[in-house]
């Protein structure tokens, strides 16, 4: 079944690249038709973190559609699915006379309307991006009631809209989970990477780093990979959790890891992207940029894209490592970038949400807002999801 699985993703991929190359507009709407009656979450984290989306990003932005607003709150990053939008917030860590915490709500969301479909009171800060899986939605929060400050990584299930399990961590769960083998891997603060069972939320293993965990785990050819603030890159085993191997850098790893064709790129706080054969993590090449590299890399047409400490959107060329393009912005890149539609996306400090053509480097639109971006974009069905700042959740085509 997993090798019938891997073959029809292959088939689907394939399809997408050569229909790249084609303007038969026919094909094009068939084509999506496919791709969004396919359950993607069978297929488990096919893409592993490289942010490409097999969507059509506007041309240019004519229209807000509808903006959210949690008031005197952080939001989390979001997740879109086909139930609506997710998101977390957290708080100043208040009481109230019952000891609860403000808001502290996972939220669903129309995506068409903004408007509330319903909302999961946590009793403490979500930090970590939900992740919907099947029935579940998997993510991370802190319980503040009675003054106990308990970490955990739940599953909460969709249609009664109460916690299947719950699973206590040592310290604050941030970032995306991966799901691969009925699996759910996370990264924590508390320095471990742990393995659940999906079903249960019984642990399968962890592994202790040597620092702080903040990126998101990429699953692929039987290992998982996560960077750490001991300056490390790491490469498990899938199935036991044992170290395969791991790669020092020059700085903090909190740039999450992506893989594609058994390649793995990320960014450190030493300023480099660096590129790793998974296999054995021995260096192919490694680009200098002007400033630290904290954003997920993408990866499409032969390209990475990602944004650094120095203003600059890059674009390098994956098998050489040379640049091909730069962008500047205002400010720095404030989120992780996305590919869509021969574009990349991204966030800056300058209040500026940004589409950059991919093969001339030159700038397709910007949409402005009042304070920083600072919420992962993301595009489902043509409408850009992101968030900044100041407590505000932005649709946008």
């Amino acid at each position: 079944m997993k090798i019938l699985k891997h073959f029809i993703v292959k088939i689907i991929v394939n399809f997408t690249r050569l229909l790249d190359k084609m303007i038969n507009i026919s094909k094009l709407i068939a084509f999506d038709k496919l791709f969004k009656s396919i359950n993607w979450s069978k297929y488990e984290d096919y893409y592993h973190n490289t942010g490409y989306y097999n969507d059509f990003a506007p041309k240019k932005i004519t229209e807000l559609m509808w903006k959210f607003k949690i008031e005197n709150k952080e939001l989390s990053d979001l997740c879109v699915d086909k139930g609506g939008v997710y998101i977390g917030t957290s708080d100043t860590y208040l009481y109230d006379d019952n000891y609860r915490y403000g808001d502290n709500f996972l939220y669903n969301l129309d995506a068409k309307t903004g408007q509330v479909i319903w909302k999961f009171w946590t009793g403490g800060s979500i930090h970590s991006t939900p992740k919907v899986f099947n029935s579940l939605v998997l993510f991370g929060y802190n319980s503040n009631e009675l003054s106990e400050f308990n970490k955990y990584f739940c599953a909460l299930d969709l249609r009664t809209r109460e916690e299947k399990w719950k699973f206590e961590t040592e310290d604050w769960v941030v970032g995306k989970p991966a799901i691969a083998g009925g699996l759910v891997y996370f990264g924590c603060l508390d320095r471990y990477l742990y393995a659940i069972n999906i079903k249960t939320g019984k642990e399968n293993w962890k592994f202790k780093a040597g620092d702080k965990l903040l990126t998101d785990p990429a699953v692929v050819e039987g290992m998982v990979f996560f960077g750490s603030f001991d300056n490390h890159l790491y490469a498990l085993d899938q199935r036991t959790g044992l170290e395969n191997w791991k790669f020092k850098t020059g700085g903090m790893v909190v740039s999450s890891p992506a893989v594609v064709d058994k390649i793995i790129y990320f960014g450190s706080r030493d300023s480099y992207l660096y590129s790793l054969h998974i296999k054995t993590g021995q260096e192919k090449w490694k680009f200098l940029t002007g400033g630290p590299v904290v954003s997920r890399p993408v990866i499409a047409r032969g390209l990475v894209f990602f944004g650094s400490g120095d203003g600059h959107l890059y674009a390098v060329n994956i098998k050489t490592g040379q640049e091909k393009w730069k962008f500047k912005t205002q400010g720095v890149p404030s989120s992780s970038p996305l590919y869509a539609n021969g574009m990349v996306i991204f966030g800056s400090f300058d209040h500026y949400l940004y589409a950059v053509d991919i093969k001339t480097g030159y700038e397709k639109w910007r949409f402005k807002t009042e304070v920083v971006i600072n919420i992962e974009p993301l595009i489902s069905k043509g409408i850009i999801f992101f968030g900044n700042s100041d407590g505000y959740l932005y649709a946008i085509r």
